[in-house]
């Protein structure tokens, strides 16, 4: 990697984060944000699809890594609801046909293990995993939905393994980086909300902002989710380059990301007070998406099983 390496996005990468920012203005504002997990707008989702969000760094779509980082970005500043980061992974795994049924938005897909399965409940397509091999599958019997914390679709189910689709250690780890990606950007929203809040709310006559126990975990959230976000460019650059050490850095991305999204949940809600953690008030829906996305199966183990194995542990 060179010292003299650019992150920054090019004109065609900023082209892309600036068409999914305003898609999102316009098709996702938060109202729609907040309650999009629990009565999920399949129209929005075909309309993402139809922009080529869904197909980027597929083999019958445009972009690599770091163009899918730049949508992304966009994604998680609106908390944009869907199997986003499940989708990414699956159409790096999926026959062409299924492939493109879930690329085109005409199918929902479920990754993950049995019994419980994010969005099952809505899918059309599902996806076994069991470390780095997967399944295409096939679900037996009913599916019971499942509430969770985000108010995402879950459901238990049984699925039986129909076509082996192989290892997916190169896509775990584009799965990964898109998660880091949006997280990151998800928990910059929420600070960005904290600070704008702690400039307007006064208390002993003054903005809260000019107290160092609200500004100084402020700065400290920014700076981690900025560090977050700057290495999930560095682990798009390396995977698109196939670099040797793209796992080690996708897997760094994402418990940076993780990390410092779900602080800068926490220094949100203490200075909202109890605005923070009402249901219908301006940050919880983005705190509780943060949270249901970290801890979606595999979780942070599969990345922390990497970082141990790069240090022979």
């Amino acid at each position: 990697m060179s010292a003299g390496l650019d992150l920054g996005f090019d004109d065609a990468q900023q082209a892309i984060h600036a068409a999914v920012t305003g898609f999102c203005r316009d098709r996702c504002p938060a109202a729609v944000a907040k309650s999009a997990a629990q009565e999920f707008p399949l129209e929005l989702w075909r309309e993402l699809a139809a922009l080529g969000v869904l197909a980027i760094a597929t083999p019958d779509g445009e972009g690599g890594a770091i163009e899918l980082v730049a949508a992304f970005e966009a994604l998680g500043r609106a908390v944009h609801p869907g199997p986003l980061v499940e989708t990414v992974f699956a159409l790096q795994v999926l026959p062409a046909a299924a492939r493109a049924r879930v690329a085109s938005g005409e199918a929902f897909v479920s990754v993950g293990t049995p019994p419980l399965l994010p969005w099952a409940p809505l899918a059309q397509v599902f996806v076994e995993v069991d470390g780095d091999a997967a399944w295409l599958a096939e679900v037996e019997g009913a599916i019971e939905p499942v509430a969770t914390l985000g108010g995402e679709a879950w459901g238990r189910v049984t699925l039986a393994r129909r076509t082996s689709l192989g290892a997916t250690s190169r896509a775990q780890s584009l799965a990964e980086i898109a998660l880091a990606a949006y997280v990151a950007a998800a928990g910059r929203r929420l600070v960005d909300a904290a600070a704008d809040h702690a400039r307007t709310r006064r208390q002993f006559g003054r903005a809260i902002a000019t107290y160092q126990a609200v500004s100084h975990p402020l700065a400290d959230a920014v700076i981690a989710l900025d560090a977050a976000a700057t290495l999930a460019r560095l682990a798009a650059w390396e995977w698109d380059a196939h670099a040797a050490a793209s796992a080690l850095r996708a897997a760094a991305a994402r418990l940076s990301a993780a990390r410092a999204a779900e602080r800068a949940a926490h220094v949100t809600h203490q200075i909202f007070g109890a605005l923070g953690v009402m249901r219908d008030g301006p940050v919880f829906f983005v705190s509780r998406r943060i949270v249901q996305l970290v801890a979606t199966p595999p979780g942070p183990s599969r990345a922390r099983a990497t970082m141990l194995a790069s240090l022979g542990l």
